[in-house]
């Protein structure tokens, strides 16, 4: 019995040293937790009940230069159930009366819903989708439906809200509109157009939030000194006109489907402060159909042909080495320069003709001699007059992706002794439709290069926070003398050389056709070769307003032909035509006048003499916006008109016949 107790003490004393143990390790382990380890199970706490909830900013909205809003952010809604929420008896009640309000609203047929319903609860789904890309409207008369307006715990409804970016104007101009996002795939940031190059402004801030977790998987805000408010994005003021942004849009569209071309783009652009009014570009899919994919005015650079030949006019033009009165032979349309020959579209040539005449013409064997004869000794004199004009480099524009010009230098190891005649007629060169524009622009603009700008101004509210002024790139690219021979050459390419097709005796254009042949040195062969379809000019010819370029790519050849005056130049007078009509510049007020006073119209009863001398209001209402704007300059008091929408008038903030004072303003209202 002893021996029995002894043995009984062991185990007592193993198991007193055995609990001795486990408390030293408890202290051991609960001292490490909270003096060693404590800071990290206490953040870790924290984090499991309180986190900070990110407040995103407003982002700001892109507008046109009329005020037309381009781009605004709107909240898009998703909607799910939970089938496992509702009670039984909750679910049978109303699955029906959902079901039928589901169909009504998401154009569903009869019993859709309920079968759908029935089945995402049997199968137990938490999450089934219900609809997605909902406005807030069709969200709201959801939300409100039978069974879903019990909320989410009873009614099983599950909300989930994005920010979306919305185009009001739809796909016009939607490339240089542009956009700014993160790539699913890849988690980066990508972006274009105007959207993503002033993104620093448009973002603004994300602000933040201290919540704590409550019940059911809900979070309580925390006001705290941690708290970051938002600070919401300023709104973009862009350049871009809507209406004439709509006309060369459907310009452009309309001879793009007409010659079955891939592709094309035109851009306007006001000529004194470099402001682009309307850039289209148009891609063809595989259906035949158009739609706004590269931004090839800004990115396709490539061999722009004949409207190169402006820059050989104004280079010989400023060294003197001729004069547009200068006679060059065109030798029956052919002239060979290492064996390779340089030949006229016209067969036969053109004789014997001035060097202005054969710029009007688009003779290659004239332009190509004038540059070649007095440059072979020193290529580098006449190279320097491009990389003067700005053509050897980008614009800078705000855009990324801008296309890279190409002008070959002497000593270049690609340099050769074709180099200098090729150039002389728009190959082995390469530019962008943005940067051939500008450079036309400066001519019209009298010799002062100009940048061109897609945003104004940046604002917040009415307040403005940052102006884009005018920025000349060069203030004189040659002589006014040289201007105002050029001037006249382009006019007169209009008026009776190769855009004659596009001259009217009603307004006048100035520019020049160009037709470049593409791929000819790809490696497919005659296969590959294609026409780029060109015309850049401005309007009105003695005052210029506007510069415009358009490129066609690759039309077919079959639809008549593939010439610059035939293809691009019928948009740039569609263009020209349609904004003149209904924006008249005051040198053409009388010509407007005549012809309202000829029409049968509402307001034919207003002599146009009067108006000039009269201190009342006419009545507007019917007549287009543009020509209720001149004939409101053309009072004999000055106002100001502001402009809302476009088309005719149909509603004006000073009644006809009421008297006006000096710098009144005036709304109209366009339909």
């Amino acid at each position: 019995m002893a021996v029995d107790d002894k043995h009984i003490s062991y185990r007592i004393y193993l198991v007193a040293v055995f609990i001795f143990l486990m408390a030293i390790a408890i202290v051991v382990k609960l001292t490490n937790i909270q003096w060693v380890e404590g800071d990290y199970y206490r953040k870790l706490a924290k984090q499991r009940t309180v986190r900070n909830f990110v407040i995103p900013a407003n982002k700001g909205n892109i507008y046109s230069a009329d005020g037309s809003l381009l781009a605004t952010s709107i909240p898009n809604y998703e909607i799910r159930f939970d089938a496992k929420a509702p009670k039984k008896e909750t679910f049978e009640k109303y699955v029906k009366p959902l079901s039928d309000s589901l169909e009504t609203i998401l154009d569903r047929p009869s019993g859709y819903y309920e079968k759908e319903l029935r089945k995402a609860r049997e199968n137990k789904n938490r999450y089934y989708l219900i609809a997605r890309n909902l406005s807030y409207t069709e969200y709201v008369k959801i939300k409100g439906f039978p069974l879903f307006n019990l909320g989410a715990f009873k009614g099983g409804i599950i909300v989930e809200q994005e920010t979306v970016r919305k185009h009001p104007i739809g796909k016009i101009a939607e490339r240089t509109i542009g956009y700014d996002r993160i790539d699913p795939a890849t988690g980066v940031e990508v972006g274009k157009g105007i959207e993503w190059a002033f993104k620093s402004y448009l973002n603004g801030k994300d602000g933040k939030i201290l919540k704590q977790k409550i019940a059911k998987g809900q979070w309580k805000p925390i006001r705290d000194l941690n708290e970051v408010d938002p600070i919401d994005g300023y709104d973009v003021i862009s350049t871009i006109d809507v209406f004439i942004q709509d006309i060369a849009h459907h310009a452009l569209l309309k001879q793009l489907e007409d010659y079955e071309a891939d592709h094309g783009c035109v851009v306007v652009m006001e000529t004194e402060t470099g402001h682009v009014k309307a850039i289209s570009n148009l891609g063809r899919a595989e259906d035949g159909s158009y739609y706004e994919t590269t931004n090839y005015a800004i990115a396709e650079s490539h061999e722009p042909g004949s409207t190169f030949k402006l820059v050989d006019l104004m280079a010989i033009l400023e060294d003197k080495v001729a004069d547009t009165s200068t006679v060059f032979d065109s030798h029956g349309g052919q002239v060979k320069y290492y064996g390779r020959a340089v030949n006229d579209s016209h067969k036969g040539g053109y004789g014997k003709v001035s060097l202005a005449r054969g710029f009007e013409l688009s003779s290659n064997t004239v332009m190509v001699q004038a540059v070649y004869e007095n440059y072979k000794s020193n290529p580098s004199k006449f190279v320097n007059h491009i990389n003067s004009y700005g053509l050897n480099k980008t614009l800078g524009l705000h855009f990324k992706g801008e296309g890279r010009p190409y002008i070959p230098q002497p000593g270049d190891k690609h340099w050769s002794g074709t180099t200098l005649p090729w150039m002389a007629f728009g190959y082995n060169v390469s530019v962008t439709p943005m940067q051939t524009l500008a450079y036309y622009n400066s001519v019209a603009n009298n010799g002062v290069m100009v940048k061109p700008q897609f945003v104004s101004e940046i604002k917040e509210w009415n307040k403005t926070i940052k102006k884009f002024d005018v920025e000349v790139i060069n203030p004189r690219v040659c002589s006014p003398e040289t201007i105002k021979k050029l001037k006249a050459v382009l006019l007169n390419v209009v008026k009776k050389g190769t855009g004659s097709k596009l001259y009217s005796k009603d307004f006048s254009m100035a520019g020049k056709t160009g037709t470049a042949q593409m791929n000819y040195g790809g490696k497919e062969g005659k296969s590959a070769l294609y026409y780029a379809s060109s015309f850049v000019g401005y309007f009105p010819a003695d005052h210029p307003k506007y510069s415009c370029i358009v490129v066609v790519h690759k039309p077919n050849t079959s639809k008549n032909n593939y010439y610059g005056a035939d293809v691009a130049g019928p948009v740039f007078k569609r263009i020209a035509q349609k904004i003149f009509t209904d924006a008249p510049s005051t040198n053409k007020i009388k010509q407007l006048d005549s012809k309202i006073a000829k029409q049968e119209s509402s307001y034919e009863k207003y002599d146009v003499e009067s108006r000039k001398k009269s201190n009342a209001i006419p009545n507007l209402k019917g007549m287009p916006g543009m020509d209720a704007v001149a004939l409101l300059e053309n009072l004999n008091v000055k106002i100001k008109v502001k402009v809302i929408g476009v088309g005719k008038v149909k509603k004006q903030s000073i009644q006809a016949g009421e008297t006006i004072n000096k710098n009144t303003t005036i709304v109209l209202e366009l339909s």
